[in-house]
């Protein structure tokens, strides 16, 4: 994979310079995928405060006992040493979970270290997701080279401790909702057949599947999918 040439940091003069959702956004953590429409919603010193409402965007995940406390989600910046911590849990996940090896943690490698060293704050973006104050996902938003108006989403990852929260349907609505704000006018996404969790989100999200490309790749073979999500009316599909 070749490194991305260094760019300025500057925005495309016809988009919006503001960052959407520049503060702290959080939810309470039961078993909801959303807010609950009788809960309402706050908004104070920058962040959003959410009360569970009901389903779980996991499959298959355990939800907690009725009489468990609601834990905190909270999507964030990322902090020192945490760019670091995303490549090490994509490769260790990644292996325990599919037997991946490491030719996908240099790949993760290699697209954390392009966004550390060359991003444009106003049209990319990294977040953290915490729950109870530990960091259990993340989700990154990045201007896509030669096309202007596209932006890709990367490195969409829940910990298995995090699901089961709806935190991956919260990452992808952050990455959605900061696309469409800053005036991209599609966003798209690369993954494999395997992740089927993940394909979910996006098919709830509206993304439509527009490839799929048998490759080996990490030590095995996949299928790698190509998704699609029109940000503006008329955008091509």
């Amino acid at each position: 994979m070749r490194r991305r040439p260094r760019r300025p940091a500057r925005p495309d003069p016809g988009r919006r310079q503001e960052v959407a959702g520049g503060g702290q956004e959080r939810r309470r953590a039961g078993t909801g995928v959303g807010p609950d429409p009788a809960a309402g919603r706050s908004r104070a010193a920058g962040r959003t405060s959410w009360r569970p409402g009901a389903g779980a965007l996991s499959s298959g995940a355990m939800e907690p006992p009725a009489d468990t406390p609601p834990a905190w989600v909270r999507l964030r910046d990322p902090e020192p040493g945490e760019l670091g911590w995303i490549v090490q849990r994509h490769g260790a996940l990644y292996a325990a979970e599919f037997g991946w090896n490491q030719e996908f943690e240099g790949l993760v490698a290699r697209i954390v270290a392009d966004f550390a060293e060359d991003h444009d704050p106003h049209l990319e973006r990294v977040w953290i997701a915490e729950l109870d104050g530990a960091p259990v996902g993340s989700v990154m938003c990045v201007r896509e080279d030669g096309a202007p108006g596209t932006a890709r989403l990367r490195l969409l990852l829940v910990e298995p401790a995090g699901r089961g929260h709806g935190i991956g349907g919260l990452l992808l609505d952050a990455v959605v909702a900061f696309a469409r704000s800053v005036g991209y006018r599609e966003l798209v996404l690369w993954t494999n057949d395997v992740l089927t969790s993940a394909r979910s989100l996006y098919e709830r999200a509206g993304f439509t599947l527009v490839a799929e490309h048998p490759h080996r790749s990490y030590g095995v073979a996949l299928t790698g999918q190509d998704w699609r999500l029109p940000l503006r009316e008329g955008s091509p599909r």
